[in-house]
């Protein structure tokens, strides 16, 4: 294979792997959880978010600042992140809720199981 004909290959893979990522992070393509089918656990923090803790961890609260831009743009600030405890797991582990607005009473609440790659939308 030539060298210009190499280039323009890498060129176009390239520009088809950064467009899949812009496709994977639109907002639009949020999946939606029932709260009946969330982990016993998530639910149970789903509670304590609403009632304002206690909390676990102390970074439950915290501000997430959406860097993996997964969902909805918002002001920094907007949304925070509490954890969802997974049995066997010694560390805070991959499961979060995150809320949007403020956290006991906006009803804008996504899960992660994965660490931020992927979210759903919980529907109460």
């Amino acid at each position: 294979m030539n060298a210009k004909l190499l280039k323009y290959w890498t060129f176009f893979l390239a520009g088809l792997l950064l467009s899949v990522g812009v496709f994977a992070k639109n907002p639009a393509l949020l999946g939606i959880i029932p709260v009946q089918e969330l982990p016993q656990q998530a639910k149970h923090t789903l509670v304590l978010i609403k009632n304002g803790g206690p909390f676990p961890y102390a970074k439950d609260g915290t501000v997430f600042r959406n860097y993996e831009r997964v969902l909805p743009q918002q002001k920094r600030g907007y949304y925070h992140e509490f954890t969802v405890k997974t049995p066997g797991e010694r560390t805070r582990g991959s499961r979060r809720i995150v809320s949007g607005g403020e956290p006991r009473s906006s009803g804008e609440y996504y899960y992660t199981d994965d660490h931020y790659a992927t979210f759903k939308r919980i529907k109460e």
